[in-house]
Order: C-alpha cells, then structure tokens, then sequence
C-alpha cells in the first residue's frame, strides 16, 4: 500500500534530527557534510535521513559539478499547513463560542465578575 502525501511528510517530520535539518536547508542550500556538522550522527546517519526527505519530498539533490547540494522543497509543508489549519479553523470556533458562552453566564451572575 502507497502512502498519501501527507502521511509521507508527517512521517518524515516525526523525528526531530529531520526537522532541524529542514530548519538549515530554510536558510539555503547546503552539502550532505554541512548538514551533518550539527550533529553528533554520522554521515551515513544523515544520509539515512536525507533519503526520508527526499521520499517524502521536502527535500532534493541537485548536481553542481562534484558539489551535490541538498535544498528544501516546501511544498509538501504547504499541504500539512492547510490540514492543520482546518482543525485550527474548528477550535477557534469551539472557543469563540466558549467564550459567548462564559460571557452570557456573566451578565446573569453578578458574583461571576470577581
């Protein structure tokens, strides 16, 4: 069974080594040994999850020369922001209404004011 897109990025974004990965490629590209030079993980380590990355899509390799970059891809981040802000959506509306809710109970209790 393939995995949607969305279960590819949350997949890959589930382990934080990624995630900070992805936080250094937001300020440009970098070599597979700069990204590893954060970590107390070896190459093969990063590699490892640069291979995630690039399954998930957030991530590419390019070739310049005998340089071989890495570079964020966010478009997958894009697909992840609008689901979260459908459910974002939903709870502010669950607190607004919380909040009509406590302010109605307010005006009918002169004690509830303290």
């Amino acid at each position: 069974m393939q995995a949607d897109q969305l279960s590819l990025t949350f997949s890959a974004l589930a382990d934080p080594t990624r995630r900070a990965i992805l936080q250094r490629l937001a300020h440009g590209e970098a070599s597979v040994s700069e990204l590893t030079e954060p970590f107390d993980i070896s190459m093969p380590a990063i590699s490892r999850h640069l291979k995630v990355l690039e399954q998930a899509g957030l991530v590419a390799r390019t070739r310049n020369a005998q340089w071989r970059p890495v570079q964020l891809n966010a478009v997958p981040l894009a697909e992840v922001a609008g689901w979260v802000e459908h459910y974002r959506r939903h709870w502010q509306s669950e607190f607004d209404r919380m909040d009509a809710y406590l302010a109605e109970l307010q005006k009918g209790d002169p004690d509830a004011k303290q």
